[in-house]
C-alpha cells in the first residue's frame, strides 16, 4: 500500500512539472510568434523614388519652371553615418562623432502635406505667407546674424557660409538666420488639382520676388499625411521648420508664439521642438459641437497614448495637432529614424525627440473647425489606435532602431 502511494505522488509531480514545461513553452512560442508578426505588421517606409527628390516653382520671369533636384540634408547625413559605421568596422569602435546637419540657407521652412486639397489650400497658402513674408520676408541685405558666446549678437554676414577673423568656420548653432523663408507643398499622390492650385497661387502673388519661394513637390502615391511631412523636412532649408495642416484650422500667425516659446527652451545644441496646442479649447464651443462620438473617442485615445507612451511624449495634452515647430539642430535626431506614415506620426516624432532628450513644450493655438476633414472619426481613431500599439511594441521590443 505504501508503494502504491510513493508511485501515485511522482506521478503526481512528473504530471506537474509537464504541466509547467507545457505552460512555459506555449508562453515562449506565443512571445515568439508576436515577435513575428509584429516584425511583419510594423510599417517600414520606402524610400523616395528619383521624381520624388525634385520640385517646381516659379522662374523670375513668372512661368513655371521644370523639375529641380531638392537640396535634402538627410541624404549627406546618411552618407556620413555610413562612412562612420563602415570606419568603426576597419578601425575599431571609436568615440561617437556629434550629430550635426548642414548650415541653414533660409530662416523659416513651412511644410505643407496635401492629399487633393484644391478646395482649401489657396485660403491656407494666402495666410501662411502674408505672415512669413511680413515677418521673415528677405529684405535685410545684412543677412545672417553672426552671434558671441553669450548668444548677443556680434555682427551681421552677408555669406551663408561665415568665417570667424581667422578665416576658420564658425560653428553652425552660431549662425541665426533672421530673415528668409520658404514653402515646401507636397502634394502626397492628389488626384485632383492640388498641384495646379499651389503654382498658380505663386504665380498670383503680388510680391513677384515671392514667387520663386514656394516649391511643389510631388509624391507619386499616396503615403500619408506623416509621410508627406517626413518627406518634406528632409529637403528643409530653414533654421526652423514647421508643418502646418492644408487645411487653415491652426491659426497662422501664432507661429510667432511657437518660435518665442522655442527658443527659450533651446538646449546647448540648439535644439527644440514647440507643440501647438489645443486642448485649452476642451470645453469651448469649437469642442462642444461635435458629435459625442468624436469627443468620446478623443478621450478614449489620450487615455490610451498616456498609458503607451513614455512619460514626456505622455505628458502632451495635444499630440495631433498639425502645428509643430522645430529648430534646425532637432531634426537629424527624429526625422532619419521616422517610420509611421499614418495619423499617428506625430506621437512618433515626440518620442524620437524625448529619446534623444530634446526639449519640448506644448503652447496653446488658435484653432477653427474647417469643412472637408479626410478624417473617418470611428475608423481613423481605430486605425491610430492600432497604429500607436503597433509603434510602441516595435520601438520598444528592437524592431526599430535609431542606427
Amino acid at each position: 500500500m505504501e508503494f502504491l502511494q510513493n508511485a501515485l505522488d511522482i506521478d503526481k509531480g512528473s504530471a506537474f512539472r509537464l504541466l509547467l514545461f507545457i505552460g512555459f513553452s506555449a508562453l515562449i512560442l506565443s512571445a515568439w510568434l508576436s515577435y513575428i508578426i509584429l516584425y511583419f505588421v510594423a510599417p517600414i517606409p520606402r524610400p523616395p523614388l528619383p521624381s520624388e527628390k525634385k520640385y517646381r516653382s516659379l522662374e523670375a520671369d513668372g512661368t513655371v519652371s521644370g523639375y529641380k533636384v531638392l537640396p535634402c540634408w538627410q541624404d549627406k547625413f546618411n552618407e556620413e553615418r555610413k562612412a562612420e559605421e563602415e570606419a568603426n568596422k576597419r578601425l575599431g569602435p571609436a568615440r561617437k562623432k556629434p550629430i550635426e546637419i548642414e548650415n541653414a540657407e533660409v530662416f523659416m521652412s513651412l511644410v505643407v502635406p496635401a492629399f487633393n486639397e484644391e478646395e482649401r489650400l489657396g485660403a491656407m497658402l494666402a495666410e501662411a505667407v502674408e505672415y512669413l513674408e511680413r515677418e521673415y520676408g528677405d529684405t535685410d541685405p545684412a543677412g545672417p546674424k553672426l552671434l558671441d558666446a553669450n548668444g548677443s549678437v556680434k555682427e551681421r554676414r552677408k555669406i551663408i557660409d561665415p568665417r570667424d577673423s581667422n578665416g576658420q568656420p564658425v560653428p553652425s548653432d552660431q549662425v541665426v538666420h533672421s530673415r528668409g523663408w520658404e514653402v515646401l507643398v507636397v502634394s502626397d499622390g492628389s488626384t485632383d488639382n492640388t498641384i495646379d492650385t499651389a503654382l498658380r497661387f505663386a504665380k498670383d502673388l503680388r510680391n513677384g520676388k515671392a514667387a520663386p519661394n514656394i516649391r511643389v513637390i510631388q509624391l507619386r502615391e499616396n503615403r500619408g499625411k506623416g509621410g508627406a511631412v517626413t518627406h518634406g523636412m528632409r529637403h528643409a532649408r530653414g533654421q526652423y521648420a514647421i508643418f502646418a495642416d492644408a487645411d487653415g484650422a491652426s491659426k497662422f500667425e501664432d507661429l510667432g508664439k511657437l518660435l518665442r516659446e522655442s527658443k527659450k527652451i533651446e538646449d546647448a545644441h540648439g535644439r527644440s521642438v514647440a507643440v501647438g496646442s489645443r486642448a485649452h479649447l476642451v470645453g469651448s464651443e469649437v469642442v462642444v459641437k461635435r458629435s459625442f462620438l468624436r469627443n468620446l473617442l478623443m478621450h478614449a485615445f489620450h487615455l490610451f497614448l498616456r498609458l503607451l507612451t513614455p512619460p514626456a511624449t505622455a505628458a502632451i495634452r495635444d499630440t495631433q495637432c498639425g502645428f509643430k515647430l522645430f529648430s534646425r539642430p532637432s531634426l537629424p535626431h527624429i526625422i532619419p529614424y521616422m517610420h509611421s506614415e499614418g495619423w499617428i506620426f506625430d506621437v512618433e516624432m515626440l518620442m524620437l525627440a524625448e529619446s534623444a532628450n530634446i526639449p519640448v513644450v506644448e503652447v496653446p493655438v488658435g484653432w477653427k473647425e474647417v469643412k472637408g476633414s479626410k478624417l473617418n472619426v470611428l475608423w481613423d481613431s481605430l486605425g491610430m489606435a492600432w497604429g500607436l500599439a503597433v509603434l510602441r511594441a516595435a520601438w520598444g521590443l528592437g524592431i526599430y532602431e535609431q542606427s
